[in-house]
C-alpha cells in the first residue's frame, strides 16, 4: 500500500469517528434536553400544585400597584409644588386678611359669593381661625366664576371691595359673613336688593357704596385674583391653600370637612 492509499484510509477513518462522536454528543445532548423538560414540568406542576405561583404573581401584582401608587404620589408632590409656587406671596396691605397677622400658618381661599361650597367652606374656615389660638390667619381672594354665575358672583365681588374701601378689612369680612348667611347661592341672589340691605346692615354709607360699586374701581382687582386663581392650579372654587410659615403649601380642593383641613393646618404647623 502507497502512502498516499494509507493517509487516504487513515482521513477517512478519522471522518468516521468524528461522526460517530458527533451522533453520540447531539444524542446525549437530546437526553439531556428531555431529562430537563422533564424537570421543569415536574417544578412547575409542584409549584401549581402547592400555590407558589399565585403566590409570586400576588406579590408582584402588589409591588407594580405600589410602584405605580408611589409614582403617581411622586407626580401630584411635583405638580402640587408646582401649582404653590404660583401662589401670589399674601401681602397685608391688599389681602384681606382674617385672625392675627403673625400667625405662622395661613389659610389662602379661592371664593366665589354664588357658590354653595364656598358658602358652606367660608363656616369652616371661619370655626379654624377661631379655634387656632393665634396660629391660623385666613386670606380670601375672588375667583367668581362666570360661566357658572354671570352677572352676580363678580359684581358681589366688587361690592365686598366696596365694603373694604368704605369701612375697612372688618366690613370686608362683616359683609362676608352675612352674605354668605344672607343668600341662597347658585345665582338666585336677588342683587339689587341684598347689596344694598347688607351695606345698610353693616354701616356703610350707602350713597357711597353705590357709587364705587358702580365705578368699576375694583374690576382689576378682581381679575387679578382669578388669573393668581387659575395660575396656581384652581379649577373650581373653593380654591385653597394651608401654608407653612416655611412656605411648604398644601392645596385644597373643594368644601372639605373641618378634620380634613384641621389636619392639613396640624401638618403645616409642624413644618418649621
Amino acid at each position: 500500500m502507497s502512502i498516499a492509499t494509507l493517509s487516504k484510509a487513515t482521513m477517512a477513518g478519522l471522518v468516521l469517528l468524528a461522526t460517530a462522536a458527533t451522533a453520540q454528543t447531539a444524542d446525549r445532548n437530546a437526553a439531556d434536553a428531555a431529562q430537563a423538560d422533564r424537570v421543569k414540568d415536574a417544578v412547575m406542576k409542584e409549584l401549581r400544585e402547592s400555590g407558589a405561583i399565585d403566590r409570586a404573581v400576588d406579590a408582584g401584582i402588589v409591588r407594580y400597584v405600589e410602584r405605580q401608587r408611589a409614582e403617581a404620589a411622586q407626580r401630584e408632590q411635583r405638580e402640587a409644588d408646582t401649582r404653590a409656587a404660583a401662589l401670589r406671596p399674601v401681602s397685608k396691605g391688599r389681602d384681606h386678611v382674617r385672625g392675627d397677622s403673625a400667625a405662622p400658618v395661613t389659610l389662602v381661599e379661592y371664593s366665589d359669593f354664588e357658590c354653595p361650597f364656598c358658602k358652606r367652606f367660608h363656616l369652616t374656615a371661619k370655626r379654624l381661625v377661631d379655634e387656632s389660638k393665634g396660629q391660623l390667619k385666613w386670606v380670601y381672594r375672588h375667583f367668581p366664576l362666570d360661566e357658572l354665575h354671570p352677572g352676580k358672583a363678580r359684581k358681589e365681588a366688587v361690592a365686598s371691595e366696596c365694603a373694604a374701601e368704605i369701612g375697612g378689612s372688618g366690613a370686608f369680612w362683616k359683609f362676608a359673613d352675612r352674605f354668605f348667611e344672607l343668600t341662597p347661592s347658585n345665582n338666585q341672589t336677588d342683587i339689587d336688593t341684598v347689596l344694598p340691605q347688607i351695606a345698610g346692615e353693616i354701616g356703610l354709607d350707602k350713597t357711597r357704596f353705590a357709587s364705587c360699586l358702580a365705578s368699576g374701581k375694583h374690576d382689576r382687582r378682581i381679575e387679578e385674583d382669578i388669573k393668581d386663581a387659575v395660575a396656581s392650579g384652581g379649577r373650581g372654587t373653593p380654591w385653597s391653600f394651608v401654608v407653612s410659615k416655611g412656605g411648604k403649601a398644601y392645596p385644597l380642593s373643594g368644601a372639605q370637612p373641618y378634620e380634613t383641613v384641621k389636619q392639613l393646618v396640624d401638618l403645616a404647623l409642624d413644618k418649621k
